[in-house]
């Protein structure tokens, strides 16, 4: 019989991602497991987590993918953009250099990825707003004009982090109805133990493990 984390519909695959630091990992396990780590470490190539949500009453398995924001790991972590149908491109408010290099990773995210892909650009550690350096209103024009959904948040204390992930987990299955002209057939992406497919499905709680132990 199969577990509770097992009971899902669809499974839709979302990648974080932005420069080393910007506090990915951070945003990841508070919202799959509500923690937040001080001393995280610095993500090597890939690892991912899952959670189930209920959208429209239809249980959504979403594999949250935790890219390397490190430059030595990108060619490493290109390939696993593709499948993705959604992303969280993360800068730190307090650093204008994360915020920066915002463009280039959008860009190697659309050449790699579904250009249909729902992305969100996120500005994190909005409890740090004291020492803020990228004007809000900047961030968000720039969101407008590729767009992308736009939304601050903190992981460390929680700050619209559910509402984030939410927001593109359920923009993806609209995006993804709509295509279809029926809610009923959703193009997701399926995860085996071994292989990624074109199905969708899964619950919640999140099960850290790395990306290469998948291919």
């Amino acid at each position: 019989m199969g577990s509770p984390e097992d009971d899902y519909s669809f499974v839709f695959k979302v990648v974080l991602i932005g420069e080393s630091g910007v506090g990915k990992s951070n945003l990841l396990s508070r919202f799959t497991r509500n923690e937040f780590n001080h001393d995280s470490r610095t993500t090597i190539g890939v690892e991912f987590s899952t959670r189930t949500v209920i959208i429209e009453g239809v249980p959504v398995k979403t594999q949250i993918w935790d890219t390397a924001g490190l430059e030595r790991y990108r060619a490493i972590t290109s390939a696993y953009y593709r499948g993705a149908v959604g992303a969280l491109l993360v800068y730190d408010i307090t650093k204008h250099l994360t915020y920066e290099s915002v463009e280039r990773w959008l860009n190697e995210l659309l050449d790699h990825a579904d250009n249909k892909l729902v992305v969100m650009l996120v500005g994190n550690k909005t409890d740090l707003s004291e020492i803020r350096a990228v004007p809000i209103e900047e961030a968000k024009s720039f969101a407008e004009k590729h767009e992308m959904l736009f939304m601050e948040t903190s992981a460390l204390d929680s700050t619209n982090v559910e509402l984030a992930f939410q927001t593109v987990i359920t923009e993806i299955f609209h995006r993804r109805a709509q295509n279809r002209g029926n809610k009923q057939v959703i193009n997701s992406v399926s995860i085996s133990a071994n292989s990624f497919s074109n199905e969708g499905a899964s619950t919640e709680v999140a099960t850290k493990k790395p990306c290469c132990q998948n291919i």
